[in-house]
């Protein structure tokens, strides 16, 4: 085990768990040994904190999780938030109208929840391919009457906006050019077809830093794994 290492930040989907959502024994042994060894093991995903397979929620070992790409940093023990990076609410409406001229389907995590159109749950259901993706949006995406005036009566700030896209090339747009488009956005994919979007700040990179931060650990001292666009901060 690196003696400098004091903080590893592990990517959930793709990278710590199997294909079916399970952490396997040889990974869980790995992170016993780093987390014996006194390291902080930080779950860090693009999943709010609820959402977290509870193979991995319920270890005991681990203390601090960072949630929504990067959008929310807490201390899973005390509840603490140690970073918080919103789009306010005016910035969300504005990122879901341009969606709205986008073959997209949306939804909007806030305070830790996702909420869609109730019309377009089914549909973005229609829109994935792999059957546990649609039990996961049956899960965890809470349908309201119409989203965009959800927002605006909430007023509250919005930690992202996902979308599951109809084609690779609108994905392609959408990451290419939204950010350009819009300005002030970080707007990343971690699995096909999907695409999210967050505050500039509001990326896995800068929590990770935050974390050390508050724990007066020396930025070089992290260490992440991650598979996919969202984990390149």
């Amino acid at each position: 085990m690196n003696p400098n290492v004091k903080i590893i930040a592990l990517d959930l989907d793709g990278t710590l768990l199997t294909t079916d959502k399970r952490l396997s024994q040889a990974n869980y042994e790995a992170l016993k040994r780093a987390a014996d060894a006194g390291i902080q093991i930080v779950p860090t995903t693009g999943r709010y904190y609820d959402a977290i397979p509870d193979p991995v929620r319920t270890l005991p070992f681990v203390n601090y999780a960072i949630t929504v790409n990067g959008a929310a940093g807490v201390n899973v023990k005390t509840g603490e938030v140690f970073y918080k990076e919103e789009l306010s609410w005016e910035r969300a409406l504005e990122v879901m109208r341009y969606l709205d001229r986008k073959d997209v389907i949306y939804d909007a995590c806030i305070n830790g929840r996702s909420y869609i159109t109730g019309s377009q749950r089914e549909d973005m259901v229609a829109y994935m391919d792999h059957p546990k993706a649609r039990d996961f949006v049956y899960k965890f995406r809470i349908p309201v009457e119409d989203l965009k005036n959800f927002v605006e009566l909430r007023k509250s700030g919005v930690q992202k906006v996902q979308m599951i896209t109809a084609s690779p090339e609108v994905r392609q747009d959408l990451l290419q050019n939204m950010a350009a488009e819009l300005g002030d956005l970080t707007v990343v994919s971690s699995v096909p077809k999907n695409v999210e979007v967050t505050s500039v700040a509001g990326n896995k990179g800068d929590a990770l830093m935050a974390l050390a931060d508050y724990l007066g650990v020396d930025r070089k001292a992290t260490m992440s794994f991650g598979d996919g666009l969202n984990d390149l901060p």
